[in-house]
């Protein structure tokens, strides 16, 4: 059953406490003439604190789809952990040298080969508006068992499993 909150800290802590699992996302941007397009993307960040930072070379597609349509959507997919979280909000090129030193990791190399010198690099803020989540219980017996009941009862809210829509800006 899905549930809408107001943002609160336990609703917040539990959206940061996924997207520190998952770490990985698929950052979904409009283009000029209406289509979606989504691409992986690793958020950079020790803690969720309503913001998600990305890296990306600022001559790129996603960066000039932000600049024309900031909505944007990120969505993980934490199998392991039998749970997926969506993030909706307004995204934001940054280029600031002291919050791209903070954020920087060694794996980043790959895509950006001169480090922080790299021509190009910006980060992608995105502040995050609504978080809905979905988690299952960890149990592969407990799941099998709801979803049987809820396949013979045709009730879903037999499946073990919360689902809560948080808003985490006013």
């Amino acid at each position: 059953m899905t549930q809408t909150t107001d943002s609160t800290e336990d609703g917040r802590a539990k959206v940061a406490e996924l997207v520190d699992q998952a770490r990985f996302c698929m950052l979904t941007t409009m283009t000029d003439d209406g289509r979606h397009v989504s691409r992986p993307m690793a958020v950079q960040g020790v803690e969720f604190d309503g913001d998600l930072w990305f890296f990306v070379d600022d001559g790129s597609d996603k960066v000039a789809q932000v600049r024309s349509h900031p909505q944007v959507n990120a969505a993980f997919d934490d199998g392991d952990h039998q749970a997926w979280t969506s993030i909706s909000g307004a995204a934001e090129v940054v280029h600031d040298r002291a919050k791209m030193e903070e954020l920087w990791s060694q794996p980043l190399e790959i895509w950006f080969s001169d480090g922080l010198d790299t021509p190009g690099i910006a980060l992608l803020k995105v502040h995050a508006e609504t978080a809905e989540y979905w988690e299952a219980s960890r149990s592969r017996v407990k799941r099998l068992i709801g979803a049987v009941r809820a396949a013979v009862t045709g009730d879903p809210d037999k499946y073990p499993a919360d689902n809560e829509t948080t808003r985490l800006q006013p």
